[in-house]
């Protein structure tokens, strides 16, 4: 059983953590966080992933969040940021990685860039559901066992990964779901999809859009990333629905001595550090 906290808004009046999340669990680990005390600034990669955080920054508790817009240029641009708030007399109690399970690059350098400086470092983990019917890959090449020529998939994978599947899966007809933005369609274009063969859109909240989609394209088969969370979970309900095979890109692995916790184990754990420094 997982701790349950008893916690004051005035505790850590003054502390300042720094949130790096997208628009799944970030708004509500941001105003979980707030509650408590905490001053936060979160780092989102778009003008888009900001607007979740929008009502939370116009709110009574605005005042203690900040919201920076804007990938992070590698190792030494989180460096920089670190040594500014300490330059700043405005240090981090904490860093806090909510970013998607598939981020691996920002991961991996917040990993690297806090055991290096001793700054703490919690990582938001997402719960690994049983595969069911669904079918989970290693790695793409695993589609090419697939069966899937002639057949009509949809892949609902980051654009970044569109080329590799397509690739791995020679003889299919290729569709895809890609975020509205002007690189997703551009990548996708590149990877070979036809114009009206890619539908730019956001997740829906109940997946009928999506469901709707499939069934219009004569989809038979869902390529998707095993991410857990609700988007994960609306495509199983969507291959469920329409009776298409799910095949899932397995989760990679967290950095090395990255430990994915649970809200109320993150939470927990951020009120013993402070307790012990």
């Amino acid at each position: 059983m997982e701790p349950i906290l008893n916690h004051s808004p005035e505790k850590h009046q003054g502390q300042r953590l720094w949130l790096l999340a997208g628009t799944g669990e970030g708004p509500l680990l941001a105003t979980r966080l707030l509650q408590r005390g905490w001053r936060v600034r979160v780092s989102v990669v778009s003008a888009n992933a900001a607007a979740a955080y929008r009502s939370l920054a116009a709110g009574r508790m605005g005042a203690a969040l900040e919201v920076v817009v804007g990938a992070l240029a590698g190792p030494a641009a989180i460096t920089a940021a670190l040594e500014q708030a300490c330059q700043q007399a405005d240090p981090f109690a904490a860093l806090i990685d909510a970013t998607h399970p598939f981020a691996l690059r920002i991961s991996r350098d917040l990993a690297t860039v806090c055991a290096g400086r001793g700054v703490p470092l919690l990582r938001l983990g997402r719960a690994l559901q049983p595969a069911g019917d669904a079918t989970v890959l290693a790695d793409l090449e695993g589609l090419q066992g697939c069966a899937l020529a002639g057949r009509s998939v949809l892949l609902a994978l980051g654009a970044r990964q569109l080329a590799a599947a397509v690739t791995s899966s020679p003889g299919a007809h290729h569709h895809a779901r890609v975020l509205p933005a002007p690189a997703a369609l551009q990548q996708a274009l590149a990877a070979g999809l036809k114009p009206a063969r890619i539908a730019p859109l956001r997740p829906s909240r109940d997946f009928a859009v999506e469901a709707a989609l499939v069934r219009r394209w004569g989809i038979s088969a869902i390529v998707c990333r095993q991410s857990g969370g609700p988007v994960e979970a609306g495509w199983r309900q969507v291959s469920q629905r329409c009776g298409c095979q799910l095949l899932l890109l397995a989760r990679p692995a967290e950095p090395h001595a990255v430990v994915p916790l649970s809200e109320p184990l993150l939470l927990a754990t951020l009120e013993r550090l402070v307790a012990e420094g």
